[in-house]
């Protein structure tokens, strides 16, 4: 029996198919289940197992593509379908059934202007952007459920603490903050992010006297798009010379975020003091879509000339939360109780609930170009990297395309011939060299408690946890900083 949920995904299309993770669930007990289906040719059978804590109930997680598919059950040798699920009569007997859109509801957005509202940051698109789902906690599990009143009195204690707790507290007793001219090459630029192993940067416009903008990854990414499209006007050569500032007004003139007389519209900049309150610093990153915010400090009265202070992130706010509760964590509640009790997060959706918006998941030898594709159109920050039995190898994100500027990699490469697995060699461990998930690789599992996720993402460098399936390493959801102050402050 092959445990490969990836075989018809393998056969049906090539490098640059985006599968579509669905969770199976078999609730109804028994001592060995598979499954079977349309998708294994029905030759095959997958195995299912049980949900820790759930002996009597089964599931199994599978990467299928675009289509009508038929499935169903073999409960201890039988053949079995799920009559609280959709079915059809057919070749097979009664059989499960299942319609996974051809097209996903990706929203292509970065080029529009709901991208950049409010900002022209580099934007943080898991928050706000996203239907919650909630795991399927089926009514087998006998997890604890959340009362109103345990979940008001956590989030107001949080509340009054980030209320209390100001910007000034971020900053760290030495470090540098890096800013680039607006008049700066973007090539030298993209050098300058990769050399300091940064993804992001404020610009400052030395005319203005002001801090404009942010280069980010995203940034890299459309230019890296721009030079593979045939009928682009930007290329290889002009990047020598063409300066931060000419390509910012020309991914607005490509966003078509124009004003009358043709001039082109520059957002403001979001920014924080240092005595502002780390609610409204918090607000700030969440409403306005973006990373980070500088925190700026300015002795003139106009604003003019500020000083740059820091880059304010949601991970430095968390630690603080962490910290300060650390020691009494009974005062919040909603700390030990299991993330899959909690509506926050994206969960690969259970077999029968609504799809609007998958969980992209590649494979290793899908191509650059299919993973640059959704981090534009489907509005993701990270991609998670799966096997061939649907386990967890790495985690590709935005931040990683930074890896391309060593040695002018970026002027050489074929977008659709090179593959994930070759771009992830670029950077620092991959999972090739380890025999196994690298260390940037963060997991957990849906029975950890929130305390737990936390904790993870409150570390260095840390924005987001894969959630896996206990021993297997099944994707089965990504939860993000900008998921927990969601959740934490609704």
């Amino acid at each position: 029996m092959s445990a490969s949920g990836m075989d018809y995904g393998r056969e049906g299309g090539g490098a640059g198919t985006i599968l579509t993770p669905a969770r199976f669930v078999w609730p109804y007990g028994g001592r060995s289940v598979y499954l079977s289906g349309s998708f294994t040719g029905w030759s095959e059978h997958w195995p299912m197992t049980p949900v820790e804590g759930c002996p009597t109930v089964f599931q199994t997680i599978c990467s299928l593509p675009p289509g009508y598919h038929q499935y169903k059950f073999i409960v201890d040798g039988e053949w079995r379908h799920d009559e609280h699920q959709p079915f059809v009569t057919g070749n097979y007997g009664v059989v499960n059934t299942i319609l996974l859109a051809r097209e996903p509801d990706f929203t292509p957005s970065a080029l529009t202007p709901h991208t950049t509202s409010g900002s022209s940051m580099d934007v943080d698109n898991e928050v706000f952007q996203r239907v919650v789902r909630v795991s399927d906690c089926t009514s087998h599990d006998l997890l604890t459920r959340i009362s109103d009143a345990d979940l008001a009195v956590s989030r107001q204690r949080i509340s009054v603490f980030l209320s209390t707790h100001m910007a000034y507290e971020l900053l760290p007793e030495s470090g540098k903050v890096i800013a680039l001219d607006v008049e700066l090459p973007v090539k030298q630029a993209f050098h300058i992010l990769f050399e300091q192993g940064i993804s992001t940067a404020p610009l400052w416009d030395f005319s203005k006297g002001q801090f404009v903008g942010v280069l980010s990854a995203l940034d890299f990414i459309l230019i890296m798009r721009e030079l593979g499209n045939h009928g682009s006007n930007l290329t290889e050569e002009e990047l020598e010379t063409h300066t931060i500032s000419a390509w910012k007004e020309a991914k607005l003139y490509l966003s078509k975020q124009t004003i009358d007389q043709g001039k082109i519209f520059s957002k403001r900049l979001v920014r924080v003091g240092p005595d502002e309150n780390l609610k409204d610093v918090t607000l700030k990153i969440l409403q306005n879509r973006v990373a980070t915010v500088p925190v700026t400090h300015s002795f003139s009265d106009d604003g003019s000339y500020p000083q740059l202070l820091y880059l304010a992130s949601l991970s430095e706010i968390l630690k603080l939360v962490c910290r300060y509760f650390r020691h009494s964590t009974s005062s919040l509640p909603i700390l030990q109780l299991p993330i899959c009790t909690l509506p926050l997060g994206t969960w690969v959706p259970k077999i029968g609930e609504t799809n609007r918006q998958p969980l992209a998941i590649l494979k290793p030898n899908s191509s650059l170009s299919s993973a640059l594709n959704l981090f534009v159109q489907a509005e993701v920050s990270s991609i998670p990297i799966v096997d061939d039995n649907d386990s967890l190898l790495d985690v590709y994100s935005r931040s990683d395309i930074t890896a391309l500027a060593k040695d002018k990699i970026y002027t050489h490469i074929n977008l659709e011939e090179m593959t994930i697995h070759q771009a992830l060699q670029l950077g620092q461990e991959p999972y090739a060299s380890h025999g196994g998930t690298p260390q940037r690789c963060h997991m957990c599992l849906r029975s950890d408690s929130l305390h737990k996720v936390m904790e993870r993402l409150a570390k260095p460098g840390v924005r987001r946890v894969v959630i896996v399936e206990a021993g297997s390493k099944r994707v089965e959801g990504i939860i993000s900083l900008g998921d927990i102050f969601k959740f934490l402050l609704s």
